[in-house]
């Protein structure tokens, strides 16, 4: 249950047992992120269903505002973080060198701002739309969907950073764990939203596969936040996907 709680404490802000702040088990964590992105999916659901609860139907942008938040905390801000990284890194528009150097500064530049603001905006946005259309239960199932397009970069793609988090993490992800977590999202997606969800599912993992390539084009692989970047742009791309199907039901 280590590779289990490391998973949960790296990905989460949820408490985890006392022997879990060690480094034992972390290797083989990977297989365990869509799980966690499901218990993730769960508390926002459980956060948004309160907060409606609380202000009603005529402040849905309210309660929109405090999922979202809410999603921040819970992740403890750690893939924006990589998100804004990346933006800054990939904006300077310099060498590969260059990139990755500026990637590694922990001070934030305009680049890496504006793109965060960008998608806290949609996903509000987004969000309240799920609360509108009475399709908040989606929200269960995104971020399993995201971590899973995270496993497919980690098993698929190299890893550039010798020391980084992500180093090691390619042995604790194989075929058999890659199958048994896409049964595990495909099942709750069918569950939850319908057949529909495989159709964005599908789209997912076509986009986020693209989007791992030009990646590797641009700087010759993944570092850490490459993969908090990806999660953010997964997520943030289903809630657009869902929307579309809903407001084009002949799709």
């Amino acid at each position: 249950m280590n590779a289990f709680w490391q998973a949960v404490g790296f990905l989460s802000r949820f408490p985890v047992p006392s022997k879990a702040q060690t480094l034992k088990g972390w290797d083989h964590s990977p297989r365990y992120y869509p799980l966690v992105g499901l218990l993730i999916g769960c508390s926002l659901w459980v956060v948004g269903w309160l907060a409606e609860l609380g202000f009603g139907t005529s402040a849905i942008a309210v309660s929109a505002a405090i999922s979202v938040a809410f999603w921040i905390y819970i992740t403890g801000a750690l893939h924006l973080d990589g998100l804004m990284d990346l933006a800054d890194g990939l904006g300077s528009y310099r060498s590969r060198e260059r990139m990755l150097e500026i990637m590694k500064d922990s001070r934030v530049g305009a680049m890496g701002v504006v793109v965060a603001v960008i998608l806290i905006v949609i996903k509000i946005v987004a969000v309240q739309q799920l609360f509108v259309r009475d399709e908040l239960i989606m929200i269960v199932i995104i971020p399993a969907m995201a971590r899973f397009t995270l496993l497919l970069a980690i098993y698929y793609f190299p890893y550039i950073q010798e020391k980084g988090l992500g180093s090691g993490l390619r042995q604790g992800v194989n075929k058999f764990s890659l199958f048994l977590n896409m049964i595990l999202i495909l099942a709750v997606l069918y569950f939850t939203i319908g057949l529909h969800g495989w159709i964005v599912f599908g789209v997912m993992l076509l986009v986020g596969w693209l989007f791992s390539r030009s990646i590797v084009r641009k700087l010759g692989g993944f570092t850490g936040d490459v993969y908090g970047a990806l999660i953010e742009t997964m997520e943030t791309l289903v809630l657009l996907l869902y929307l579309i199907l809903l407001n084009n039901p002949i799709l």
